[in-house]
């Protein structure tokens, strides 16, 4: 379908050569020769774009721009003039016309410039979806009292400067807060630059955060901007802070203080306005007491605290969560939509979760691609989310697996997942409570998909 572009204009001469070049240029034309016959046009036709001139016998181009903004703000508008003015050009600019082309016109720039307003129409509308995405890809779902309740924190605290610290359990949805708060608050235009803080090597935590001037340092061939710089104005997620290194604690505790900071190799001062949002799935006040956690820093980040919720306290948000990853697999999949039975959801909300949404996330992804079946039943659900079929595994007896490997792996999974179950999801207090290395439970948590 072609675009189409309205041409409004009260010279019968404007009008006809106009109309020529754009039909040749593949446009399908409309024309109008006053602003309200234009209005009329519009109301049963929206065009892609709107060529209006400024001097017309019933009302002017400019009137006629306001209440086609008003009207339709997604419209175009190039203002076309022969007797234009600096003080009318602006004027047309602030009322929101994309370009201001004076007469005698070039029939070249006029074409330029309709492709320039609609290619500047396309990335409005990509842009648009891509936010549309965005709110709902950190949509927070729920309506549990407990989700209640956070939504109602987040909707007192976003639209302030505060700082905030979320704490939660492993795949609680931190993120998801964060980026809830940012997407409310007054800095929503402003990027939300996020620093996963255990991932940063402790060599390489000032070109990160601060950034590196040119030959500060071998491999630093040109200038890199860090975090800080990039949120400037706007906000700076620090996600798992409790698993900084007390040198990067100490770095990080200057700049929030101060906000500002030197790149690595400079010696120019740069100034940062950036809220932060911290997060942490660990007790701070705990690792403080350790030697882990500055207590300094603590003190600086903890201006609004905010808890989130593990599923075993919202199970009544299960069934929402199911038929949303559900909607969601079949999207991504191309394939039917499956359901829950009723029995297998009484099943799940019976069920611990120590992974939280994440462990949900995974088990409904599984389940949606290897189940062949349209309706997903209590039968169907694997050990340890249904206790049912442990038993028929008779866990207590060895020998009712096949294989050493299966039963070693059921024991591991149903162990590790009640340990973590006991501890309130802590990772740290689980493993050292069974005896094993952080690392090496994390390794055991991600590869039975808890």
């Amino acid at each position: 379908m072609a675009d189409t572009v309205l041409i409004v204009d009260d010279e019968p001469g404007i009008i006809q050569s106009l109309s020529g070049i754009l039909a040749d240029e593949g446009f399908e034309v409309m024309t109008a020769d006053g602003g309200l016959k234009a209005l009329d046009i519009i109301k049963e036709t929206i065009p892609d774009i709107i060529l209006l001139d400024i001097w017309m016998p019933d009302i002017d181009g400019i009137e006629t721009l306001k209440r086609i903004r008003e009207l339709y703000p997604g419209v175009q508008v190039i203002m076309i003039s022969g007797h234009g003015s600096i003080e009318t050009a602006v004027k047309a600019t602030k009322l929101g016309a994309y370009d201001f082309i004076e007469k005698p016109l070039s029939l070249e720039k006029i074409v330029l410039s309709v492709n320039n307003a609609l290619k500047y129409n396309r990335l409005e509308t990509e842009l648009d979806l891509f936010k549309e995405r965005d709110r709902q890809r950190y949509h927070i779902t729920g309506h549990s009292q407990a989700i209640t309740e956070l939504n109602e924190q987040i909707k007192i605290v976003a639209p302030t400067d505060a700082w905030v610290l979320i704490v939660g359990e492993n795949g609680t949805g931190k993120e998801l807060v964060a980026h809830t708060i940012h997407r409310l608050s007054k800095r929503k235009d402003k990027p939300l630059v996020e620093v996963n803080c255990a991932a940063i090597p402790e060599d390489l935590i000032e070109s990160e955060l601060f950034g590196h001037e040119k030959g500060s340092f071998t491999g630093a061939t040109t200038m890199k901007r860090g975090k800080f710089d990039l949120a400037n104005n706007g906000m700076l997620f620090l996600d798992e802070i409790g698993d900084m290194s007390l040198k990067a604690q100490s770095k990080v505790l200057r700049i929030l203080q101060e906000q500002r900071f030197e790149r690595v190799g400079g010696n120019r001062t740069i100034n940062v306005d950036v809220r932060v949002i911290a997060a942490t799935n660990k007790n701070l006040e705990e690792e403080i007491a350790k030697g882990t956690f500055r207590d300094d820093l603590y003190f600086r980040l903890n201006v609004i605290p905010i808890r989130v919720p593990p599923l075993r306290e919202r199970v009544d948000d299960i069934q929402e969560l199911v038929d949303e990853f559900l909607d969601e697999f079949s999207i991504d999949a191309k394939k039917d939509r499956k359901f829950l039975s009723h029995e297998a959801l009484e099943l799940l909300k019976k069920y611990t979760w120590p992974g939280n949404i994440r462990e949900l996330k995974n088990l409904i992804e599984r389940m949606a691609i290897m189940y062949t079946g349209k309706v997903i039943d209590a039968k169907d659900i694997p050990p340890p989310f249904n206790t049912s079929r442990i038993k028929d595994k008779k866990l207590d007896s060895p020998f009712s697996f096949d294989t050493f490997k299966e039963a070693r792996e059921m024991f591991e999974k149903t162990f590790i997942s009640n340990k973590l179950a006991q501890f309130g999801g802590n990772i740290s207090k689980t493993a050292e409570a069974i005896g094993i290395e952080r690392s090496n439970l994390h390794k055991k948590i991600k590869a039975y998909g808890l």
